[in-house]
């Protein structure tokens, strides 16, 4: 389980520096990602962006595995 942990740790400090490179590529602003602005309201849900990071994490664990 600890192994697990780290290893998810480390996948979301990744995703989370290389943040910047993949917003350029449009990932953070897919259709069906949820923005609602109000004033003094801000509001974000990255729903098609989500599904798009977990199958392609899941893809690369699949191919790990094998």
């Amino acid at each position: 389980m600890g192994k697990w942990l780290i290893t998810a740790g480390v996948v979301l400090i990744g995703l989370g520096l290389l943040w910047p490179l993949l917003a350029k590529f449009g990932l953070g602003h897919l259709p069906g990602d949820i923005r609602i602005e109000r004033k003094g309201f801000s509001f974000y849900f990255p729903v098609t962006s989500s599904i798009v990071v977990s199958a392609l994490i899941t893809l690369i664990l699949w191919i790990f595995r094998r």
